[in-house]
């Protein structure tokens, strides 16, 4: 049986109960289900029940209100705007099976629209048929497609795609990576050495390293943000498969412990299903 979204598990609250000790508890339950760090959960509600003994706010609305202004400190959206005539590089970062890959064709195809002139580099050069998804995306979107045979230097083929963007007079690259956490010391390395190469092409301030986490993988999100931020840094998140999940706590206690805030937010599997990240719905849509 599906797990209810915390929005309908929220309003179920109201419905069967006054609001005492019993009621944050299960508020507080209500928001690990949905995916909320049970730490930050804790905390949450504990600061809420103060908050509402002290203003006396018993409604719904006003507790409602009340979530939405603490969430609201957690998550802040992000926009990355590539410089004209220079290098810039966006790396995509995060496991297998997120979604990485559609999601950097997704990003190339959004920028292009704004008028860039993109790069696509696959420098995923172990996973199976991963340079191939990428230049069918390429061939489909018509943006260019740097890549080198499988199990070469993953680094290489960023050099040679910022060496292509200088030639060209400036261009944004945005390069696809590898993500098998299994082989955990093997990938910190090899992003490592991406970061150095990334580092020294793109021009001063053009360099960016996105994370992508699947909306639908509850904590984990937040073990993949602490790996990715520890060896390389993460500037930005990217949330994919968001149409299919009813919950997105998981963003929330990114923002809390890492501060990492959030640039898009994909809703399907379509080139355009993806949007800039807009704080104020998402905190609608969870809360409901």
């Amino acid at each position: 049986m599906a797990r209810l979204s915390f929005a309908q598990a929220f309003k179920n609250l109201f419905s069967s109960k006054k609001i005492d000790e019993e009621f944050f508890e299960d508020l507080t339950d209500a928001l690990v289900e949905g995916d909320m760090g049970a730490k930050m959960a804790y905390e949450l509600t504990e600061s809420l029940e103060k908050l509402c003994r002290e203003k006396k706010i018993s409604e719904e609305a006003e507790i409602k209100n009340e979530l939405k202004l603490m969430l609201s400190s957690y998550v802040k959206k992000v926009d990355f705007t590539p410089e004209k005539g220079k290098v810039n590089i966006y790396m995509m970062l995060g496991v297998n099976g997120v979604g990485k890959t559609t999601t950097a064709a997704k990003v190339a195809k959004l920028y292009k629209e704004r008028g860039e002139h993109v790069i696509l580099a696959a420098s995923d050069t172990f996973r199976a048929a991963a340079e191939e998804q990428l230049e069918m995306h390429g061939e489909r979107l018509e943006i260019r497609v740097i890549s080198h045979q499988h199990g070469s230097d993953p680094s290489a083929v960023v050099f040679d795609a910022a060496e292509s963007a200088r030639a060209q007079g400036g261009s944004l690259i945005i390069a696809d990576t590898a993500g098998r956490l299994h082989n955990k010391e093997n990938l910190v390395r090899e992003l490592q050495k991406i970061d150095r190469i990334a580092s020294q092409k793109a021009d001063a301030g053009c360099y960016k390293k996105i994370l992508v986490i699947d909306g639908t993988t509850g904590q984990n999100a937040l073990r993949q943000a602490e790996v990715f931020s520890e060896s390389v840094g993460v500037d930005a998140i990217v949330i994919t498969k968001y149409d299919s999940t009813a919950r997105g706590g998981c963003v929330f206690t990114i923002g809390k412990e890492l501060r990492i805030p959030v640039l898009f937010v994909c809703t399907g599997e379509k080139y355009e299903n993806i949007e800039p990240f807009n704080p104020e719905k998402y905190i609608e849509e969870f809360i409901g």
